[in-house]
Protein backbone atom coordinates (compact mmCIF):
# COMPACT_ATOMS: atom_id res chain seq x y z
CA UNK A 1 0.00 0.00 0.00
CA UNK A 2 1.16 3.52 -0.77
CA UNK A 3 1.98 5.55 2.33
CA UNK A 4 2.76 9.23 2.80
CA UNK A 5 4.50 10.99 5.67
CA UNK A 6 4.72 14.72 6.24
CA UNK A 7 7.53 16.80 7.71
CA UNK A 8 8.34 20.41 8.52
CA UNK A 9 12.02 21.21 7.99
CA UNK A 10 13.84 24.50 8.70
CA UNK A 11 15.16 26.13 5.54
CA UNK A 12 16.92 29.37 4.67
CA UNK A 13 16.72 32.04 7.39
CA UNK A 14 15.01 29.42 9.59
CA UNK A 15 11.82 29.60 7.53
CA UNK A 16 9.85 26.34 7.58
CA UNK A 17 9.62 24.07 4.54
CA UNK A 18 6.80 21.59 4.20
CA UNK A 19 7.88 18.22 2.81
CA UNK A 20 6.26 14.85 2.22
CA UNK A 21 7.58 11.46 1.27
CA UNK A 22 5.55 8.90 -0.68
CA UNK A 23 6.57 5.24 -0.51
CA UNK A 24 5.25 1.70 -0.73
CA UNK A 25 4.99 0.06 2.67
CA UNK A 26 6.62 -3.13 1.33
CA UNK A 27 9.75 -1.15 0.44
CA UNK A 28 10.33 1.56 3.08
CA UNK A 29 14.08 1.68 2.33
CA UNK A 30 13.76 2.06 -1.42
CA UNK A 31 16.11 4.50 -3.24
CA UNK A 32 15.17 8.09 -2.45
CA UNK A 33 14.19 10.59 -5.13
CA UNK A 34 14.03 14.28 -4.15
CA UNK A 35 11.91 16.54 -6.35
CA UNK A 36 12.65 20.27 -6.62
CA UNK A 37 9.80 22.38 -8.04
CA UNK A 38 10.15 25.36 -10.35
CA UNK A 39 9.56 29.08 -10.00
CA UNK A 40 5.96 29.95 -9.04
CA UNK A 41 5.56 26.26 -8.23
CA UNK A 42 5.01 24.17 -5.11
CA UNK A 43 5.19 20.52 -4.10
CA UNK A 44 1.47 19.84 -4.57
CA UNK A 45 1.10 21.59 -7.92
CA UNK A 46 -0.89 19.81 -10.60
CA UNK A 47 -0.07 16.14 -10.98
CA UNK A 48 2.94 16.10 -8.62
CA UNK A 49 1.16 13.84 -6.11
CA UNK A 50 0.20 11.37 -8.84
CA UNK A 51 3.79 11.41 -10.03
CA UNK A 52 4.99 10.65 -6.48
CA UNK A 53 2.65 7.67 -6.27
CA UNK A 54 3.80 6.41 -9.66
CA UNK A 55 7.43 6.49 -8.57
CA UNK A 56 6.53 4.76 -5.30
CA UNK A 57 4.74 2.01 -7.20
CA UNK A 58 7.85 1.55 -9.31
CA UNK A 59 10.47 1.08 -6.61
CA UNK A 60 11.37 4.53 -5.27
CA UNK A 61 10.66 6.73 -2.29
CA UNK A 62 9.64 10.17 -3.55
CA UNK A 63 10.29 13.24 -1.40
CA UNK A 64 8.98 16.62 -2.51
CA UNK A 65 9.08 19.91 -0.66
CA UNK A 66 8.25 23.59 -0.85
CA UNK A 67 11.26 25.87 -1.07
CA UNK A 68 11.25 28.06 2.02
CA UNK A 69 10.64 31.33 0.17
CA UNK A 70 8.40 30.15 -2.68
CA UNK A 71 5.52 32.32 -1.43
CA UNK A 72 3.40 29.59 0.16
CA UNK A 73 3.05 29.12 3.91
CA UNK A 74 2.84 26.20 6.31
CA UNK A 75 -0.86 26.89 6.83
CA UNK A 76 -1.58 27.44 3.13
CA UNK A 77 0.91 25.41 1.09
CA UNK A 78 -0.82 25.75 -2.29
CA UNK A 79 -1.38 29.51 -2.57
CA UNK A 80 1.06 32.39 -2.87
CA UNK A 81 -0.13 34.30 0.16
CA UNK A 82 3.28 35.47 1.43
CA UNK A 83 4.60 37.63 -1.38
CA UNK A 84 7.08 39.28 0.98
CA UNK A 85 8.84 35.95 1.41
CA UNK A 86 8.60 35.33 -2.34
CA UNK A 87 10.29 38.66 -3.01
CA UNK A 88 13.08 37.87 -0.54
CA UNK A 89 14.02 34.63 -2.30
CA UNK A 90 17.44 34.11 -3.90
CA UNK A 91 19.10 31.24 -5.72
CA UNK A 92 21.64 30.87 -2.92
CA UNK A 93 18.77 30.46 -0.46
CA UNK A 94 17.24 27.74 -2.64
CA UNK A 95 20.57 25.91 -2.65
CA UNK A 96 20.59 26.22 1.14
CA UNK A 97 17.06 24.77 1.20
CA UNK A 98 18.00 21.83 -0.99
CA UNK A 99 21.05 21.14 1.14
CA UNK A 100 18.84 21.08 4.25
CA UNK A 101 16.54 18.56 2.56
CA UNK A 102 19.47 16.31 1.63
CA UNK A 103 20.85 16.62 5.18
CA UNK A 104 17.43 15.60 6.47
CA UNK A 105 17.30 12.57 4.18
CA UNK A 106 20.82 11.43 4.99
CA UNK A 107 20.57 12.11 8.71
CA UNK A 108 18.24 9.23 9.50
CA UNK A 109 16.53 10.88 12.47
CA UNK A 110 12.99 10.72 11.06
CA UNK A 111 13.19 8.25 8.18
CA UNK A 112 15.50 5.45 7.04
CA UNK A 113 18.79 7.18 6.24
CA UNK A 114 20.42 7.03 2.83
CA UNK A 115 23.99 7.61 1.72
CA UNK A 116 22.97 9.10 -1.59
CA UNK A 117 19.90 10.62 -3.15
CA UNK A 118 18.59 11.06 -6.67
CA UNK A 119 17.49 14.55 -7.71
CA UNK A 120 14.71 15.52 -10.09
CA UNK A 121 14.47 19.24 -10.78
CA UNK A 122 11.85 21.03 -12.85
CA UNK A 123 12.51 24.34 -14.63
CA UNK A 124 14.26 26.67 -12.15
CA UNK A 125 14.43 23.72 -9.74
CA UNK A 126 16.33 21.97 -12.50
CA UNK A 127 18.92 24.74 -12.53
CA UNK A 128 19.24 24.55 -8.75
CA UNK A 129 19.59 20.77 -8.96
CA UNK A 130 22.36 21.04 -11.56
CA UNK A 131 24.38 23.34 -9.32
CA UNK A 132 23.78 21.12 -6.29
CA UNK A 133 24.73 17.93 -8.14
CA UNK A 134 28.04 19.47 -9.20
CA UNK A 135 28.75 20.45 -5.59
CA UNK A 136 27.50 17.45 -3.61
CA UNK A 137 28.59 13.85 -4.16
CA UNK A 138 25.68 12.66 -2.04
CA UNK A 139 23.67 13.15 -5.23
CA UNK A 140 24.02 9.83 -7.02
CA UNK A 141 22.02 10.62 -10.16
CA UNK A 142 20.29 13.65 -11.65
CA UNK A 143 17.19 14.03 -13.81
CA UNK A 144 16.19 17.45 -15.09
CA UNK A 145 12.84 18.21 -16.65
CA UNK A 146 12.45 21.40 -18.70
CA UNK A 147 15.46 22.84 -16.86
CA UNK A 148 16.78 26.32 -17.51
CA UNK A 149 20.37 26.67 -18.74
CA UNK A 150 20.86 30.09 -17.11
CA UNK A 151 19.19 31.90 -14.24
CA UNK A 152 19.36 35.06 -16.33
CA UNK A 153 16.72 33.54 -18.62
CA UNK A 154 14.06 34.07 -15.94
CA UNK A 155 13.64 37.79 -16.78
CA UNK A 156 14.24 40.13 -19.72
CA UNK A 157 17.82 41.40 -19.81
CA UNK A 158 16.70 44.90 -20.76
CA UNK A 159 14.77 45.19 -17.48
CA UNK A 160 17.83 44.92 -15.25
CA UNK A 161 18.84 48.61 -15.25
CA UNK A 162 15.37 49.77 -14.20
CA UNK A 163 15.15 46.89 -11.75
CA UNK A 164 18.27 48.15 -9.98
CA UNK A 165 16.85 51.69 -9.83
CA UNK A 166 13.45 50.65 -8.46
CA UNK A 167 14.63 47.84 -6.21
CA UNK A 168 11.78 45.54 -7.20
CA UNK A 169 10.30 44.20 -10.43
CA UNK A 170 6.84 42.70 -10.83
CA UNK A 171 5.98 39.87 -13.20
CA UNK A 172 2.48 38.46 -13.59
CA UNK A 173 1.48 34.94 -12.61
CA UNK A 174 -0.69 33.91 -15.55
CA UNK A 175 -2.57 31.33 -13.49
CA UNK A 176 -3.35 33.32 -10.34
CA UNK A 177 -3.29 36.81 -11.92
CA UNK A 178 -1.02 38.00 -9.10
CA UNK A 179 1.81 40.44 -9.72
CA UNK A 180 4.76 38.58 -8.23
CA UNK A 181 7.50 40.77 -6.69
CA UNK A 182 11.14 40.08 -7.50
CA UNK A 183 13.47 42.13 -5.33
CA UNK A 184 16.75 43.21 -6.88
CA UNK A 185 18.51 41.13 -4.21
CA UNK A 186 17.78 38.17 -6.52
CA UNK A 187 19.87 39.77 -9.26
CA UNK A 188 22.60 40.90 -6.87
CA UNK A 189 22.87 37.36 -5.50
CA UNK A 190 23.42 36.12 -9.04
CA UNK A 191 26.05 38.77 -9.71
CA UNK A 192 27.91 38.22 -6.41
CA UNK A 193 27.96 34.45 -6.87
CA UNK A 194 28.53 34.41 -10.63
CA UNK A 195 30.81 31.37 -10.67
CA UNK A 196 28.72 29.25 -8.33
CA UNK A 197 25.44 30.11 -10.08
CA UNK A 198 26.64 29.61 -13.65
CA UNK A 199 24.47 26.63 -14.58
CA UNK A 200 26.34 25.69 -17.75
CA UNK A 201 29.72 25.83 -16.01
CA UNK A 202 28.33 23.63 -13.24
CA UNK A 203 26.92 21.26 -15.87
CA UNK A 204 30.44 20.76 -17.18
CA UNK A 205 31.55 19.66 -13.69
CA UNK A 206 28.89 16.98 -13.18
CA UNK A 207 30.33 13.46 -13.07
CA UNK A 208 27.17 11.67 -11.91
CA UNK A 209 24.77 10.05 -14.41
CA UNK A 210 22.38 12.71 -15.74
CA UNK A 211 19.20 12.49 -17.80
CA UNK A 212 18.06 15.72 -19.48
CA UNK A 213 14.38 15.62 -20.47
CA UNK A 214 12.60 18.41 -22.31
CA UNK A 215 9.28 18.86 -24.07
CA UNK A 216 9.38 19.58 -27.80
CA UNK A 217 6.50 22.07 -27.38
CA UNK A 218 7.90 23.95 -24.39
CA UNK A 219 7.31 27.67 -24.99
CA UNK A 220 8.33 28.78 -21.48
CA UNK A 221 11.83 27.28 -21.54
CA UNK A 222 12.69 26.50 -25.16
CA UNK A 223 14.32 23.23 -26.18
CA UNK A 224 17.52 25.16 -26.86
CA UNK A 225 18.12 25.20 -23.07
CA UNK A 226 18.30 21.39 -22.99
CA UNK A 227 20.59 21.42 -26.01
CA UNK A 228 22.91 23.92 -24.30
CA UNK A 229 23.05 21.75 -21.18
CA UNK A 230 23.80 18.67 -23.25
CA UNK A 231 26.52 20.54 -25.11
CA UNK A 232 28.03 21.55 -21.77
CA UNK A 233 27.91 17.95 -20.51
CA UNK A 234 27.97 15.49 -23.45
CA UNK A 235 28.02 12.51 -21.08
CA UNK A 236 24.45 13.32 -20.08
CA UNK A 237 21.55 11.62 -21.87
CA UNK A 238 19.16 13.94 -23.73
CA UNK A 239 15.55 12.87 -24.27
CA UNK A 240 13.00 15.05 -26.07
CA UNK A 241 9.33 14.20 -25.59
CA UNK A 242 7.13 15.02 -28.56
CA UNK A 243 4.01 17.02 -27.78
CA UNK A 244 5.11 17.92 -24.24
CA UNK A 245 4.88 21.50 -23.01
CA UNK A 246 6.73 23.06 -20.07
CA UNK A 247 4.71 21.13 -17.47
CA UNK A 248 4.40 17.99 -19.60
CA UNK A 249 0.73 18.77 -20.22
CA UNK A 250 -0.35 18.78 -16.59
CA UNK A 251 -2.51 21.60 -15.20
CA UNK A 252 -3.32 23.09 -11.83
CA UNK A 253 -5.65 22.05 -10.45
CA UNK A 254 -5.40 18.59 -11.98
CA UNK A 255 -8.60 16.64 -11.51
CA UNK A 256 -7.78 13.39 -13.29
CA UNK A 257 -6.59 10.19 -11.64
CA UNK A 258 -4.08 9.24 -14.34
CA UNK A 259 -0.99 11.08 -15.50
CA UNK A 260 -0.98 12.97 -18.80
CA UNK A 261 0.60 10.78 -21.47
CA UNK A 262 3.65 13.02 -21.89
CA UNK A 263 4.24 13.22 -18.14
CA UNK A 264 3.89 9.43 -17.97
CA UNK A 265 6.57 9.19 -20.66
CA UNK A 266 8.81 11.39 -18.52
CA UNK A 267 8.19 9.24 -15.43
CA UNK A 268 8.93 6.01 -17.28
CA UNK A 269 12.12 7.43 -18.75
CA UNK A 270 13.27 8.74 -15.37
CA UNK A 271 12.44 5.52 -13.52
CA UNK A 272 14.27 3.42 -16.12
CA UNK A 273 17.29 5.74 -15.93
CA UNK A 274 17.41 5.73 -12.12
CA UNK A 275 17.18 1.94 -11.97
CA UNK A 276 20.16 1.37 -14.26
Amino acid sequence: MIRKKFYTIPGARGRAMLADITFHDTNPKAPLVIFAHGIRGFKDWGAHNLMAEYFANNGSRFLKFNFSHNGTTVDNPTDFEDLIAFGDNTFSMELEDLNAIIDFACGGAYMPAVREVYLIGHSMGGGISIVKTAEDKRVGKLVTMAAISSFYNLWPKQAEAQWKLQGVMYMPNARTKQNMPYKVSLLYDLERNADRLDIQQKAMQISQPWLIVHGAEDTSVPLSHAEQLHQAQPNAVLKVIAGADHVFNATHPYGKTILPDTLLQFCDAAIDFLKK
